[in-house]
């Protein structure tokens, strides 16, 4: 089996099991836009590069629950949503209609995208891009992508050994990923740069990630507020970040 066929499978198994939740009870899907945007430290950030979506064609890369492409029609975006797994289209297509709002569900490869050049002004993505052959998606998204557009994801970073070795050998909640996928390095930046030159990158939660095991620290905004503040003021932290979010920009 070849790493596209293991990677929908995963993903269909894991939205299927979330189906449960909500087939019966399709209320259950619905959301304020604060959910989406305050459930990492990094999303509202990360959501107030892609600027104002009024207006605009919005393309959710590798949407998942759909929460993302929900919070753009909020927004007046005209959404198109894609992903591979078939269940997990059913779940953002059905939480566009409890939530009120239309979007396009496309089942597509990432890789190899069904729209014609020139084809949006944002594209958003949440840990989609460590799972995918970066030369050859930076290519197809940088076609689909109008002049003076932006792509904006939130991507697992790999730069920390600790972490690497906890995420490998250590439990803790939300623990799932393929056989195939690596969080981004800086490889991976570079391989992206080279289709996207204006690329900038930040990392987030370096301190505060001790509360993916430790829940209650969570609640301690001052963490958060304080690894922000020595992350972007001291470069070389960037790396022993968790969790990176990548801007880039067509010319």
């Amino acid at each position: 089996m070849d790493r596209l066929h293991r990677e929908k499978d995963f993903h269909e198994e894991q939205a299927v099991a979330r189906a449960a939740r909500w087939q019966d009870n399709a209320a259950w899907l619905h959301f304020a836009d604060d959910e989406f945007l305050d459930h990492e430290s990094w999303v509202r950030e990360a959501w107030q590069m892609l600027g104002p979506l009024a207006g605009r064609q919005f393309l959710d890369y590798g949407c998942g629950h759909g929460m993302a492409a929900v919070v753009a029609a909020r927004q007046g975006a005209t959404v198109t949503a894609i992903e591979l797994s078939h269940a997990y289209l059913c779940e953002a297509a059905t939480r566009a209609r409890v939530n009120g709002v239309s979007i396009h569900c496309v089942q597509a490869d990432a890789q190899v995208l069904p729209f014609a050049d020139a084809s949006f002004d944002a594209v958003w993505g949440n840990a989609i891009l460590h799972h995918l052959d970066l030369r050859q998606a930076s290519r197809e998204l940088r076609r689909v992508m109008r002049p003076g557009a932006v792509a904006v994801f939130c991507e697992p970073w790999g730069g920390n050994p600790i972490l690497n070795w906890a995420r490998q050998y250590l439990p803790y909640p939300g623990k799932h990923r393929t056989v195939d996928e690596q969080p981004l390095r800086r490889a991976d930046l570079m391989t992206l740069r080279e289709t996207f030159p204006q690329l900038v990158w930040q990392g987030f939660q370096t301190f505060s990630m001790i509360g993916r095991a430790v829940p209650w620290l969570r609640r301690l905004r001052w963490l958060t507020s304080l690894d922000h503040w020595l992350v972007t003021r001291f470069a070389f932290l960037k790396n022993a970040c968790r969790y990176v979010v990548v801007c880039c920009r067509c010319d």
